[in-house]
């Protein structure tokens, strides 16, 4: 039975996509999101995350083992970065990641504990045995579990575009130089703790590779994009991988 604190944590994932819905909607209809509902976003996902990380780590604790164990889990490492974009100058894609997740969050709730309570039973599987799950609920299952692996792809592809949105914004100054550096630990981490990150970011590699080297491109072009790869290899630790293919792993977020 659901306790009053996974209420909380659903509301929250239900608040910040009711936010994130109403700025795609601004998008979609070339008008200017209120930097309102991005406040609101961010507050919805600082709730719901705050309750897992709890959850998993306990109360924090003042000693390093804590923090260390804290820093590398990535429930914490989403909290930290939902209020970091909370307490910024709004940079309204980065709420997209979040709003993916919420999203199946918040139908896995509705199936579990939403439909049960206002939705009639399915048929008994066998003659005399309890009642199945609504028919909604069943379908709504299907459909998450053949939608996840997509969709956490496109969460990969859009941090990659993010993290270029916060280097162009640091350089015509529509956000902090403190943007970049900030995202760009993310992304690292992201990058050892995420498949579907490693197979985005060799993609990407992949296309831009074969773009500066392209005929008719000056080599110079290459020169600089080869030098860029050596840098941010050199950064994360390791060098760009080939494609690798991503593995499902249960959101807890």
């Amino acid at each position: 039975m659901a306790t009053s604190q996974h209420y909380i944590w659903a509301g929250g994932h239900f608040v910040l996509l009711a936010s994130a819905l109403r700025i795609f909607l601004s998008w979609i209809t070339f008008g200017s999101p209120s930097s309102w509902w991005y406040k609101a976003g961010f507050l919805g996902a600082l709730t719901s995350y705050a309750i897992v990380c709890h959850k998993s780590l306990g109360t924090p604790q003042p000693n390093a083992a804590w923090v260390k164990k804290a820093l590398l889990d990535e429930n914490v490492q989403y909290f930290i970065l939902a209020f970091f974009w909370f307490t910024s100058k709004p940079v309204t894609i980065a709420i997209l990641p979040y709003a993916i997740f919420s999203l199946f969050h918040a139908l896995t709730f509705a199936r579990t504990t939403l439909m049960p309570q206002f939705l009639p039973p399915g048929p008994p599987a066998t003659a005399g045995g309890p009642p199945t799950p609504p028919p909604l609920a069943k379908k709504l299952q299907v459909w998450v579990k053949a939608n996840y692996d997509r969709a956490m792809s496109v969460v990969a592809y859009a941090e990659i575009l993010i993290f270029v949105r916060v280097i162009l914004g640091a350089i015509t100054f529509q956000n902090s130089l403190l943007s970049p550096l900030i995202y760009g630990h993310f992304l690292r981490q992201r990058y050892y703790q995420s498949a579907f990150t490693r197979h985005a970011l060799a993609h990407a590699d992949a296309q831009v590779t074969g773009l500066t080297t392209r005929p008719g491109i000056p080599p110079v072009v290459g020169q600089v994009w080869q030098r860029i790869r050596g840098l941010v290899g050199t950064w994360g630790g390791s060098v760009l991988q080939a494609p690798a293919t991503p593995n499902a792993g249960a959101a807890r977020r």
